[in-house]
C-alpha cells in the first residue's frame, strides 16, 4: 500500500480520493474489489488515489471522523463525500457520473479564474494538493494530543515531586516522636537491668511491663508509617493483596484501643463502646483491618479536642454484612469534601499545618474495597465525624 507521506506536495489531478482500509482478513476481498474497480476507472479518467491504513495512521481516521472501514472519500473538489459500508462499489457506480460533473465544473471555474488573474498581470495560481493539506491537518491533530498528554504527565510528575518533598519532611518529623519514646523506654529498661540478679532494679513489675509495651507499640507505629507509605505508593497495582480469615473485629478494635491508650488518655478523651457480644465474625485480613482501625482511631484522637468523646460501634446490617463505625466530637468533614478525603494525597485546607501525609484514608478505602466492602463518612447535626465501613460476614 502507498505511504501517505510519500505523495507529492503538488497534484495535477483535479479529482482526489482517499481509500481507508484496515488489516482485517474479512475486509481484504472488499478492498480488492474497490481497488480493481478504481483501476478500471483510472484507465479512462485521471484522478489521484491515496490508500490509508487506519492502523498505521489513526489520526487521519480521526480527522475524517470515520466510524467504519473500508471507506472511500472524495476530498477534492469540495464538497467532501464519504462512501462506506459493504456496497462501496455499487455506490461508486452511482456517484461517479456526478463526481465527474463536479470536477468538470470545478476545472472550468478554475480556468476562468486563471484567465482573469493572468489578464490582470498577476502570477498564475499553483494547485496545491488537498491530500497534502489533509495530512498536515491530521499531523497537527496528533501533535495537539501529544502535547496535551505530555502536559498531563508533567503535572503528575510535579505533583509527585511535591508529595515526595512533603513526605520526606513529615516523615523526618513524625518518626522522631515514636523513635524517641521507644528509645526512652529501652534506655530505662537497660539502665535498670542487673545481669547478676537477672532482673530490673528500682522498677516494679507493672512499670517493667509498661515500658516493654511502650517500646513494642512505638516500633509498631514506625512500621505502620513505613508500610502505609509503601502500599499507597504502589498506585499502579490494580489488586490489593489480602489474606482473609475468620476475624473477630470487636476484639480487634479493643486491642487497637489498648495500643493507643497513652494517646487518648493524654487528651482526657472518653471512649464509648457499643459492640454487641453477638456481633458475628467477619471474613477479613486481620492485619489489614488493624491498619484501617488504627488509621481511623488515630484521626479521631488527632481531631477530637481535649475532654471530647470517641465512639466505636458494631452493627450486624444484613446476613452478609457487618458495619463498623468510629465517631468523634471533632470539627467534622464538610459535605463537599466527604468523597474527596479518600483520594490519595488529598488533605483539607485546615489540615495543611498538621502532621500526616494525606494517604491514611486512601489506604483505608483500598483495603475495604479489596474485601468487597464500602467505606464512607458523614457528620451528624451535633457535630463531629462518623466513619463507617462494611465487611463480609464469615460463613462456616
Amino acid at each position: 500500500m502507498q505511504a501517505f507521506q510519500d505523495q507529492p506536495i503538488y497534484s495535477e489531478a483535479p479529482l482526489q480520493l482517499l481509500l481507508f482500509v484496515d488489516g482485517r482478513p474479512k475486509s481484504r476481498q472488499q478492498v480488492q474489489r474497490i481497488r480493481a474497480y478504481l483501476k478500471e476507472l483510472q484507465a479512462d479518467y485521471n484522478f489521484e488515489l491515496q490508500i490509508v491504513d487506519v492502523g498505521q495512521q489513526p489520526y487521519l481516521a480521526e480527522h475524517f471522523k470515520l466510524v467504519a472501514t473500508p471507506a472511500l472519500i472524495k476530498i477534492h473538489p469540495e464538497p467532501r463525500h464519504v462512501l462506506a459500508g459493504s456496497n462501496i462499489v455499487a455506490q461508486l457506480k452511482s456517484w461517479w457520473p456526478r463526481w465527474q460533473a463536479t470536477v468538470d465544473a470545478y476545472v472550468k471555474l478554475q480556468g476562468n479564474l486563471q484567465e482573469n488573474i493572468e489578464d490582470n498581470g498577476r502570477s498564475p495560481l499553483s494547485s496545491k494538493s488537498s491530500i497534502r493539506s489533509v495530512a498536515i491537518s491530521a499531523e497537527l491533530l496528533r501533535l495537539s494530543d501529544e502535547i496535551f498528554r505530555l502536559k498531563q504527565e508533567k503535572e503528575q510528575l510535579e505533583e509527585q515531586l511535591q508529595f515526595k518533598d512533603r513526605v520526606i519532611a513529615m516523615l523526618a518529623h513524625d518518626l522522631r516522636n515514636p523513635l524517641t519514646a521507644a528509645t526512652i523506654a529501652m534506655d530505662t529498661l537497660q539502665s535498670n537491668y542487673n545481669p547478676e540478679k537477672a532482673g530490673f532494679e528500682r522498677l516494679t513489675p507493672t512499670m517493667t511491663e509498661h515500658l516493654f509495651k511502650q517500646a513494642r507499640n512505638q516500633t509498631r507505629i514506625i512500621d505502620r508509617m513505613i508500610t502505609d507509605l509503601l502500599q499507597v505508593g504502589r498506585n499502579h497495582e490494580r489488586e490489593f493483596p489480602i489474606q482473609p480469615q475468620r476475624t473477630n473485629i470487636g476484639q480487634l478494635c479493643l486491642e487497637v484501643l489498648e495500643e493507643l491508650r497513652d494517646r487518648y488518655t493524654a487528651k482526657s478523651l472518653k471512649i464509648q463502646k457499643d459492640i454487641p457480644k453477638d456481633l458475628p465474625s467477619v471474613y477479613a485480613d486481620p492485619e489489614r483491618i488493624r491498619q484501617v482501625l488504627i488509621n481511623l482511631l488515630d484521626n479521631a484522637i488527632k481531631y477530637t479536642p481535649e475532654g471530647g468523646t470517641i465512639s466505636v460501634a458494631g452493627l450486624h446490617r444484613t446476613t452478609q454484612k457487618v458495619q463498623f463505625s468510629i465517631g468523634d466530637t471533632g470539627p467534622g468533614i464538610p459535605e463537599e469534601n466527604r468523597d474527596r478525603i479518600f483520594e490519595n494525597h488529598f488533605r483539607l485546607e485546615r489540615d495543611k499545618g498538621k502532621e500526616g501525609y494525606g494517604i491514611g484514608l486512601c489506604l483505608c478505602q483500598r483495603i475495604i474495597r479489596a474485601h468487597y466492602g464500602q467505606i464512607w463518612v458523614d457528620s451528624p447535626p451535633s457535630g463531629g465525624a462518623w466513619f463507617h465501613f462494611t465487611l463480609p460476614v464469615y460463613v462456616n
